[in-house]
């Protein structure tokens, strides 16, 4: 599933790559009608294309916090568990080792 993930992400850049030096080599204008009718918003098509590739790309970047935010939670609940099992380890251990019969050796 990764994998098609990483060529999806491959053909996109490419083919944003793509678009954007054909707009470099034919510079156009593109109209953007603003809101409630009050005119144009008049932009370069090379300037489009980069602030429409910039919004996609927050937009993903959105899509994969919230898994990178519980995998960084559920690492954190690990690591936490682990040094609560380690410092439970120990303290038995220690308190096997002090219940040991010490032997004296006399000379």
């Amino acid at each position: 599933m990764r994998a098609l993930s990483f060529i999806q992400v491959l053909l996109l850049l490419g083919l944003t790559a793509y678009v954007l030096l054909v707009a470099l080599e034919n510079p156009i204008l593109l109209r953007f009608p603003l809101p409630l009718g009050r005119g144009e918003w008049l932009v370069p098509g090379g300037l489009a294309l980069a602030v429409f590739t910039l919004l996609g790309v927050m937009y993903a970047a959105l899509l994969f916090l919230p898994t990178l935010l519980r995998l960084q939670a559920q690492k954190r609940r690990q690591v936490r568990d682990y040094r609560k099992l380690e410092e439970r380890l120990a303290s038995t251990l220690q308190a096997r080792i002090a219940m040991l019969p010490t032997e004296k050796v006399s000379e």
